[in-house]
């Protein structure tokens, strides 16, 4: 399932993350990749350590804690902290599958990676290509949102990013160890929140949306890990 988050980060947080980016120092991409992802990674990153990383990521971080889609969605139990990535003409990072466990480097504890993300930081119009391509049983799903806007898939996908041409392509990426490990699982359970908010805002106080709130709870508790 993949869903498309919009404005995670609003106009002048965006302007923020670029600012602080501008004067920050790159480096291999290659740091951070697992054997595979290695050989087939060519951008830059923000180091993990430094202050610029930190002060977006406690942004980001705190962005997302007030999305309800998000929230949602992920149903996060874990958030490894945001990373952010750069990639100018000619980069590009061939098909892989992130790594299955990720250690959280200040507590040094280890997550489960659930659920990927990327949030764009360059509005489509500054690069050609750099598209994130995701890949499902229903085929390949190419994704290229405007700055601000991040979208959320299951970290199991194969997927890529294809050569930027033009520009140059910044985002934030992370991973959430979910408080349900199932895909499926998550899956209805997102779907039924969707349809208990919307029979709110239809039918507010009506009995239906307590009785389905009741039946969304019963099957989280069922199936939530802690």
């Amino acid at each position: 399932m993949m869903i498309r988050i919009p404005q995670v980060l609003s106009a002048e947080q965006v302007a923020r993350c670029r600012a602080v980016m501008d004067q920050a120092g790159w480096i291999d991409g290659r740091a951070t990749a697992g054997a595979q992802s290695a050989a087939v990674k060519n951008n830059l990153q923000l180091p993990d350590a430094s202050p610029e990383a930190r002060e977006l990521g406690d942004m980001v971080r705190a962005a997302l804690e007030r999305s309800v889609l998000f929230m949602s969605a992920a149903l996060p139990n874990h958030i490894l902290p945001p990373m952010f990535n750069r990639y100018e003409a000619g980069m590009t990072f061939g098909s892989h599958v992130d790594n299955a466990i990720r250690t959280i480097r200040a507590s040094g504890q280890r997550m489960r990676t659930d659920i990927s993300t990327t949030l764009f930081l360059s509005d489509p119009s500054e690069y050609d290509g750099g598209e994130l391509v995701v890949e499902d049983t229903y085929g390949a799903h190419k994704v290229k949102l405007p700055a601000g806007d991040a979208i959320v898939y299951p970290a199991t996908s194969l997927h890529h990013v294809t050569p930027v041409t033009r520009g140059t392509r910044i985002a934030s990426f992370f991973w959430t160890q979910s408080l349900v490990r199932d895909a499926g699982q998550r899956g209805l359970l997102f779907d039924m929140d969707m349809a208990i908010m919307r029979l709110n805002q239809d039918h507010p106080g009506h009995l239906s949306a307590v009785q389905l709130t009741g039946v969304y709870h019963n099957l989280l508790r069922q199936w939530a890990e802690i």
